[in-house]
C-alpha cells in the first residue's frame, strides 16, 4: 500500500520542524544568556576593575558560549537520530506482528499514525485473504470427498448389474434390457463426474482466453432450448423464450454458449416440477440483457451472496443426484466478466433470476 506525497513528507516535516525549533531555542537561550552576562560582566569590570579596557572584555565568555552551543547542537542531532532509529525498530517490530493472529491491532507512535493505519489495513486484508484461501481449500477438499463418494455409487451399480448379467444365464430379455439401461445411465453419470474432476483441474491451472466472432444470439438460445428438451420433459418443465429476432452479438461463441448452458442447466436442476422457465433477451443501446427466471426455493441472502463462488453447491443439489462440482456459476461469471459484462442473481417469492448484461461489440 502506497502513501501519498503528503503522508510520505509528514514524518520528515514533523521531525525537521521539531529539530529546527529545538536548535533555534537552544541558540536563542545560549547567545541571549551570553549577551546578558557579557553586559553584566562589562558593567562590573567598568566599575570595579581599573584599566578594564586592557582586557579582552567578554571574548572568553563568547568562546564558552559557542562551545556550549556546539555541544547542544550535537546533543539535539543525536536525539534526532536516536528517534529515527527508534522509529525504524518500532516499524520492524510492527512487521513482526503483521501475521500474528493474537494481535488484533498494531499501535505505533503518534507521528507514525498514517503508517499504522496502512499497516493495520494491510493486516486485515492479509488475514481476510488467508481466511478465504483456507475456506476455498476446505470447500475443495469437501468437494473432492463428495465426488469420490459420488463416483463410488454409480460405479458400484454398474459393477452390480453387469455381474448379474454375467452370472444369471436364465435372465429374461426384458430384465437384460432393463439392467443394461440402468448400467448405461450409471456409466453416463460416472462420466459426468469424471469430467467434473477435469473441470476442477482446468479451472485452477489455466486462464480462459477469448476468440471473438459475430453470432446470432437468438438462434443460439433456440438451439439451447432444443437440446434441453429431454431434461425439461423429465420434470415436466415448460421453457419459454422471449427474444427479438436476430440479435447479433460479438463474443466468444463457445464460451457464451457454455454460460447459457450452465444457467439453463442450473434452472432445470433447481426448478420445481411442473413449473415454467423463462429466458428473455433484449437489446438496450450498445448492450444486450439476458435473463433466466425459474421457480425454486427462495435463497437466503448468505447463500445468494456466495452463489458465484468456486466449489459452492447448494445442499439441495446433493439430493438430486445431478449436482455439479460448484464450478458452473463461478466459470459463467468469469466468462461474462472477461467479455466486460456483468452477471447478478436475485431470489424472492420462490423465484430465482440470473441477469446478464453484455456489450454488443
Amino acid at each position: 500500500m502506497k502513501l501519498n506525497k503528503k503522508d510520505k513528507n509528514y514524518l520528515l516535516s514533523t521531525l525537521f520542524r521539531g529539530y529546527v525549533i529545538q536548535c533555534a531555542a537552544c541558540s536563542v537561550l545560549t547567545f541571549g544568556s551570553t549577551f546578558l552576562l557579557g553586559i553584566m560582566a562589562e558593567e562590573f569590570l567598568r566599575r570595579y576593575v581599573l584599566h578594564y579596557y586592557l582586557y579582552y572584555r567578554t571574548v572568553y565568555l563568547y568562546i564558552v558560549a559557542v562551545i556550549m552551543w556546539g555541544v547542544c547542537i550535537i546533543v539535539l542531532t543525536y536525539r534526532l537520530l536516536k528517534k529515527v532509529v527508534a522509529y525504524v525498530y518500532e516499524l520492524q517490530a510492527a512487521t513482526g506482528k503483521l501475521f500474528d493472529q493474537t494481535v488484533s491491532y498494531i499501535e505505533l507512535s503518534p507521528e507514525l499514525g498514517e503508517i499504522a493505519a496502512n499497516i493495520n489495513q494491510l493486516k486485515q486484508e492479509a488475514e481476510g485473504n488467508a481466511r478465504l484461501a483456507k475456506e476455498n481449500e476446505q470447500r475443495k477438499n469437501d468437494l473432492i470427498m463428495y465426488l469420490a463418494h459420488d463416483l463410488k455409487t454409480p460405479l458400484s451399480s454398474v459393477i452390480g448389474y453387469l455381474t448379474l448379467l454375467r452370472d444369471e444365464s436364465q435372465i429374461s430379455e426384458e430384465l437384460r434390457k432393463k439392467y443394461l439401461s440402468i448400467s448405461l445411465d450409471k456409466a453416463e453419470r460416472l462420466e459426468d463426474l469424471i469430467n467434473e474432476f477435469f473441470e476442477i483441474t482446468r479451472f485452477n491451472i489455466s486462464n480462459i482466453t477469448l476468440q471473438y466472432t459475430k453470432i446470432n444470439l437468438t438462434r443460439l438460445l433456440e438451439q439451447l432450448l432444443y437440446e434441453f428438451k429431454p431434461m425439461l420433459n423429465e420434470k415436466n418443465l415448460q421453457c419459454n423464450l422471449c427474444a427479438a429476432d436476430d440479435i447479433m452479438l460479438r463474443c466468444d461463441a463457445d464460451k457464451i454458449q457454455r454460460v447459457l448452458d450452465n444457467l439453463l442447466r442450473n434452472a432445470v436442476i433447481y426448478s420445481f416440477e411442473n413449473t415454467e422457465i423463462t429466458i428473455s433477451a433484449q437489446c438496450q443501446e450498445d448492450t444486450v440483457s439476458i435473463i433466466f427466471c425459474n421457480h425454486s426455493d427462495t435463497l437466503p441472502e448468505e447463500k445468494l451472496n456466495r452463489i458465484f463462488e468456486q466449489f459452492y453447491r447448494l445442499d439441495a443439489a446433493r439430493s438430486t443426484g445431478s449436482g455439479g462440482a460448484g464450478l458452473g456459476l463461478a466459470i459463467a461469471k468469469q466468462i461474462v466478466e472477461l467479455h466486460n459484462g456483468t452477471i447478478v442473481a436475485e431470489s424472492q417469492e420462490e423465484q430465482i433470476k440470473f441477469s446478464i448484461i453484455l456489450p454488443l461489440s
